[in-house]
């Protein structure tokens, strides 16, 4: 009897505690927290991007949207906030993983093939790559060629993509490997060309 006492009485208390806590402003604290770690989190990703590159010039239409490891290679993942389409940036250091030779070269289809095969991140797998077209864009201040490339992709909300893969070689000996991704039906160059031309080498 005691111990049934005794929890109603600590439910009691712990209501009441709340109820204060809301009467004095408390929902509206619990707010400025929630917003001070979505801030917070924003703030990681830009100072995370920074090592990669200088986004200050980013169209106010893109978001970094998360920094992180993939195959033990920096990367920044950036989205088009109206479409979805994803940009990737991927930092492999002083060793490029494609070279703007091999973007040009014939055989780029089965070079992104072993590179796919080379990062294989949580599981995912590209498949059937076809190249369809060849262009150029600017990036880090460079006008630099792109392949785009129609490909099918396992464990991803979507299975067919397009998108296209240039490479960077940066004044600081770092090779970049740029790519926009979007569903097939959906991907736009144009999206993808405003956004690597805000993008240069970090100060």
């Amino acid at each position: 009897m005691f111990r049934t006492i005794k929890i109603i009485f600590n439910a009691t208390i712990i209501v009441l505690a709340l109820i204060g806590f809301n009467a004095i402003g408390g929902q509206k604290y619990i707010e400025s927290i929630k917003d001070g770690i979505c801030t917070f989190i924003t703030q990681h990703n830009a100072d995370s991007a920074r090592k990669i590159g200088d986004f200050s010039k980013m169209n106010e239409e893109f978001i970094i949207d998360n920094t992180m490891s993939i195959a033990g290679y920096k990367a920044v993942i950036a989205e088009h906030k109206a479409s979805g389409q994803k940009m990737v940036i991927l930092d492999s250091g002083k060793k490029p993983l494609l070279t703007n030779d091999d973007i040009k070269s014939q055989n780029i289809d089965t070079k992104l093939k072993d590179l796919t095969e080379k990062i294989n991140y949580k599981g995912i797998k590209v498949q059937n790559i076809i190249i369809t077209s060849r262009g150029t864009m600017e990036a880090y201040g460079q006008t630099v060629p792109y392949a785009k490339f129609d490909a099918h992709v396992t464990k991803l909300p979507i299975s067919d993509i397009s998108g296209v893969i240039a490479s960077i070689h940066t004044t600081d000996g770092s090779e970049k490997l740029a790519m926009s991704l979007s569903e097939k039906k959906k991907y736009s160059q144009l999206i993808t060309n405003e956004f690597y031309k805000g993008v240069s080498e970090s100060k």
